[in-house]
């Protein structure tokens, strides 16, 4: 199975960064992709609420998303679109991720479980949770031969989540993130090899990088990881497309050499 790793540089204006994506579609098709991921925050990268406020449109008959349907259904392939922010009833929003199947249609959903409430020497405070809604449910869907799991960005922290996904059957596992420099330099790979590692799955994670156009600037190296933690792609900091072949049989090979998904016991939590 061939994947696609798109790498972005997104900024305030859904048209344009969905103009952005187009070419990029269109060229994984004709390289053979049968899946493409997006970053987190694809279709606007947004600072604050009142940002999102402005530009951010409802889930139903949401028009970016109805093109990428199209686009899916045009190209007859899976596109995950990594997240984009979603309008809720309590005035934040959801961050969601959209898996589209080859004809177009939206196969599943999942919205962020864990939010980035954090403070990093010398940037600004995170708090994520001013805007947003956390999820609550993990979610997997099939992706061809294999099945998809899903997480997003600050997610890749929780492992429970990943054993969790692994245990539903996940054995490609997708991380869209927009992660920050600092924090990127010091653990995106360690992290997402960690979460390859003991799940024995392939992972794949988009990223945002580069300075955006509200001045954030983000780490890129999207990376596709095998089951055994080999790094198969590093996209460096640049945008633009990438690819890795990924071989079924490779997940079968390491969950028997080192069978953790068989070990897994119950543990009470410390008291």
């Amino acid at each position: 199975m061939k994947i696609a790793a798109i790498q972005m540089q997104s900024g305030l204006d859904p048209d344009a960064n969905l103009a952005a994506l187009v070419p990029l579609l269109a060229e994984a098709k004709g390289q053979g992709a049968d899946y493409a991921l997006t970053p987190e925050v694809t279709l606007i990268f947004p600072e604050n609420r009142e940002q999102l406020r402005a530009v951010a449109a409802p889930f139903e008959n949401h028009p970016q998303l109805a093109a990428v349907g199209r686009l899916a259904k045009e190209h007859a392939m899976f596109v995950q679109i990594g997240s984009l922010p979603i309008p809720l009833e309590d005035g934040r929003f959801a961050n969601r991720s959209v898996l589209f199947g080859p004809d177009g249609t939206q196969r599943a959903t999942y919205d962020k479980i864990h939010l980035f409430d954090a403070d990093i020497a010398g940037l600004n405070a995170y708090r994520e949770s001013a805007t947003y809604r956390g999820g609550e449910q993990a979610v997997t869907a099939p992706l061809g031969a294999m099945v998809l799991g899903f997480s997003i960005c600050y997610d890749m922290r929780f492992p429970r989540l990943y054993n969790s996904l692994a245990n539903a059957g996940a054995n490609l596992i997708a991380v869209p993130a927009a992660f920050t420099v600092p924090t990127g330099q010091a653990h995106w790979h360690v992290l997402l090899r960690a979460r390859a590692i003991e799940t024995g799955s392939y992972v794949i994670a988009s990223a945002q990088c580069g300075l955006h156009e509200d001045g954030r600037r983000t780490y890129g190296h999207s990376l596709v990881i095998d089951p055994w933690g080999t790094v198969l792609l590093d996209a460096g900091e640049a945008p633009g497309l990438y690819f890795a072949d990924l071989d079924l049989d490779r997940i079968a090979e390491v969950r028997s050499k080192i069978p953790v998904l068989a070990h897994r016991k119950s543990i009470q939590d410390v008291v």
